[in-house]
């Protein structure tokens, strides 16, 4: 028999992929839709000042993974939440009862990022992730192979084919 508590708690669930794959799109919706906290960690770090340094050759803050983890760490233990990050190795297995890695083309991948205006380092290694399934790779080597999911998200259709996916995901953990 359960109790109360049991039946109130509420999954937290990690959104990952290299950038411009689609995380955001999905994570806002979701959040929404589930009634989820949304904890995007790039924008956390900026906010909270969990940058370790920043990054001269590629553009970009790096991140303080300890301070973020110190920070995340009581609202992972409410449950509730979608983490958005583009890795995932260095987050506890314990935090997440799911992870969907966001994936797409080259091609989509390639236009995506030249809105987004990277420096040239930058953009070549976000295609190179893509190319080798590096943060795939990084979740099937992080988390227990059931709880990982690839979702394809090239198109508006796919998209909301994943929140689906995700939705679904969701209402059968709920019914557990």
């Amino acid at each position: 028999m359960s109790t109360k508590a049991e039946e109130e708690t509420v999954p937290n669930i990690l959104i990952t992929g290299t950038p411009a794959t689609g995380k955001s799109y999905l994570c806002e919706r979701l959040a929404e839709q589930l009634k989820l906290r949304w904890l995007n960690c790039s924008e956390l770090a900026k906010e909270r000042n969990l940058i370790e340094e920043y990054d001269e050759e590629y553009d970009c803050p790096i991140l303080d993974e300890d301070k973020l983890m110190d920070y995340l760490e009581p609202l992972m233990l409410q449950g509730g939440n979608i983490v958005e990050y583009h890795g995932c190795d260095f987050f506890p297995e314990r935090w997440f009862e799911a992870v969907f890695v966001t994936t797409c083309s080259n091609t989509v991948l390639y236009d995506r990022l030249k809105e987004r205006n990277y420096n040239d380092k930058k953009f070549q290694s976000n295609i190179e992730c893509e190319i080798f399934g590096i943060v795939l790779e990084e979740a099937k080597n992080s988390y227990k192979s059931d709880i990982v999911y690839q979702l394809t998200n090239e198109t508006k259709q796919e998209a909301e084919e994943n929140l689906k996916t995700i939705k679904n995901w969701y209402k059968a953990w709920k019914r557990k």
